[in-house]
C-alpha cells in the first residue's frame, strides 16, 4: 500500500509550485490538462500548490485563460496560476532587486515589456532562429522607475530564477518542473528549494528503439538530471531503459499521470457499434496516415464504419489529402480542437491510436475511464502499461495489417466489445487521480527526507 505522504509533506514545505514554460487551453493538448491536474490533486490532498508559468503574453491574454481553465473545472481559482511577466509589470519591485550593473548585448534585437502607462519594465533579448535560444545568457535589461536602466540579469535563466526566489522567499519548498528548457535553466539556482523534474515524453527519436538517437534537449536533459531531487518517469518501462542506457545516479521515481473517472460508462450495447475516435494532435509522430490506411480497410468490410478525428496540428492539409485519396471523405470527419476531450468518448465503440511513441499517452487513459476500449500499437512508451490489466488491444508497433484486423474484431463482435469496455473501466480506475496523486505525494515526501542533491 502506498503511504498517505500529503499530512507530512504539508508539514514539512512551506508550498508546492507546479512551473511549466506556458498554460494555454486548447494549444499544449494532453500536456495542459496532466499539468492543470497535477497542481489540483496537490491542492486536493491538502498541499499548499500554485501553478507558475514564464510565456512573455499579455495580462488580458493570462486573464482569459485563468478565466476559461476555471470555466472547465481545471482551476480552482485564478489566482492559483501565476505568470512572470503579470508580476513584473504588475510590481518590478523584486526585478530591479534582482538586477546587476552591465549592459544590452550588441547586436541583438530586444523586445519591450511595458506596463498599462507604456513605461518600458524589462528588454527581452530576441535570439532569433535558434531553438536554444533559452540558453542565451545575453543581458536582460531591467528599468528603473524613471526609465532609466537600473541593470541586467544574465538572459533568461537569470530572469527565470530571480522571479522564483521571489516567489518562493526564504521558505523550503518543492518545484515541481514540467519542462525541460526550464529545468536545465534551474540547476545552477542558488536556492534552498527541491527540484522534482517531470517527464511528459518520450526521451527516444527514430525509430524509438532504446538505443535510438536522441535530440539535443535531452542529451542535455540526462547531463544534468542527476541533479534533480528526482526525476519522475510516467511509467516503468522508461525509466528502466533509462536505467539500463545512462545509470541510476538519479533518483527515479514512476509516478503516472491520473484519470478522472466517470461516474457510470456507457454500456457497449447503447454505443454506436461502428465509430471510432482518435483525441491527438495532427503531427508526423501520431502517424495518423496509418488509421486512414486501416480505416480503408474497415470501410471496404463495413461501409456505415465512421472515424471521428479530434485535434489540430501542422500536418492537418496533409491528412486532408490523404482522406481524399483513399475515398473517406463521408467516413472520416475531422472535427478540429476539442476543449473537452471527455464530451467525445461515451459513444464511440473503440479508440485508435497509431502514434509512434508516447510518454503515457492522456487520451488512452481518458477513454478508459469512459469505459471505451483502445487499438494501440504498442510503442515507447504508454499504452502497453494502461492495458496492461485489459481494456483494449495491444498490436506491434507499425502493422497495419494487425492493426485492421483488431479494428475488424472489436466492432463485429458485440460480446467483446462489451468484455473490453468492462476491462476498460476497471484499468482506469487503478490509475484513477487519487491513486496516482498518493505516488506523487510520496515522491515528493522522499525528495524532502533527503538532503538537496545540487
Amino acid at each position: 500500500m502506498i503511504p498517505d505522504a500529503s499530512k507530512h509533506l504539508t508539514a514539512r514545505a512551506a508550498g508546492c509550485f507546479v512551473l511549466a514554460s506556458r498554460l494555454i487551453p486548447d494549444l499544449d493538448g494532453g500536456f495542459a490538462r496532466a499539468v492543470l491536474a497535477r497542481a489540483a490533486d496537490l491542492r486536493a490532498a491538502g498541499v499548499d500548490a500554485v501553478l507558475l508559468t514564464v510565456d512573455p503574453g499579455s495580462r488580458a491574454d493570462h486573464d482569459a485563460h485563468r478565466a476559461e481553465f476555471v470555466r472547465r473545472g481545471a482551476l480552482a481559482a485564478p489566482e492559483l496560476l501565476r505568470n512572470l511577466f503579470d508580476e513584473a509589470v504588475a510590481d518590478p519591485a523584486w526585478l530591479r532587486a534582482a538586477a546587476k550593473p552591465g549592459e544590452r548585448a550588441e547586436r541583438i534585437e530586444y523586445r519591450q515589456i511595458i506596463d498599462a502607462d507604456g513605461r518600458v519594465i524589462l528588454e527581452l533579448p530576441v535570439i532569433a532562429g535558434n531553438p536554444d535560444w533559452h540558453l542565451s545568457e545575453a543581458a536582460v535589461v531591467v528599468h528603473a522607475a524613471d526609465g532609466a536602466v537600473a541593470g541586467v540579469l544574465a538572459g533568461f535563466g537569470g530572469l527565470y530564477r530571480a522571479w522564483l526566489s521571489h516567489v518562493i522567499g526564504s521558505d523550503e519548498a518543492v518545484v515541481l518542473v514540467e519542462a525541460r528548457q526550464l529545468g536545465e535553466l534551474l540547476v545552477d539556482w542558488d536556492s534552498s528549494a527541491r527540484l522534482v523534474h517531470t517527464v511528459h515524453t518520450s526521451h527516444l527519436g527514430a525509430p524509438y528503439t532504446p538505443d535510438a538517437p536522441m535530440l539535443p534537449l535531452w542529451q542535455r536533459f540526462f547531463d544534468v538530471a542527476g541533479r534533480y531531487d528526482a526525476v519522475l518517469w510516467p511509467t516503468a518501462r522508461q525509466r528502466d531503459d533509462v536505467i539500463a542506457r545512462f545509470g541510476a545516479d538519479r533518483v527515479d521515481a514512476v509516478v503516472p499521470n491520473g484519470v478522472a473517472l466517470v461516474d457510470t460508462p456507457r454500456p457497449a450495447a447503447e454505443r454506436s457499434a461502428h465509430r471510432a475516435v482518435m483525441v491527438n494532435r495532427l503531427a508526423p509522430g501520431k502517424r495518423i496516415d496509418h488509421a486512414l490506411r486501416v480505416w480503408r480497410r474497415v470501410v471496404d468490410e463495413l461501409p456505415d464504419a465512421v472515424l471521428d478525428i479530434y485535434g489540430e496540428g501542422p500536418a492537418r492539409a496533409e491528412i486532408e489529402r490523404h482522406i481524399d485519396e483513399l475515398g473517406l471523405s463521408e467516413s472520416v470527419v475531422l472535427h478540429g480542437v476539442v476543449a473537452d476531450p471527455d464530451a467525445v468518448l461515451d459513444d464511440p465503440a473503440v479508440l485508435l491510436l497509431t502514434t509512434a511513441y508516447e510518454g503515457q499517452g492522456l487520451a488512452v487513459l481518458e477513454a478508459l475511464a469512459h469505459g471505451t476500449p483502445v487499438i494501440s500499437y504498442d510503442v515507447r512508451y504508454g499504452p502497453s502499461a494502461s492495458l496492461a490489466s485489459g481494456g483494449g488491444v495491444l498490436v506491434p508497433s507499425g502493422d497495419e495489417d494487425a492493426f485492421a484486423a483488431a479494428v475488424l474484431r472489436v466492432l463485429r463482435d458485440d460480446e467483446l466489445r462489451t468484455r473490453l469496455s468492462v476491462e476498460a473501466f476497471a484499468a482506469a480506475a487503478e490509475n484513477a487521480r487519487p491513486v496516482q496523486a498518493q505516488r506523487l505525494l510520496a515522491a515528493i515526501d522522499d525528495v524532502l527526507s533527503h538532503p538537496r542533491r545540487r
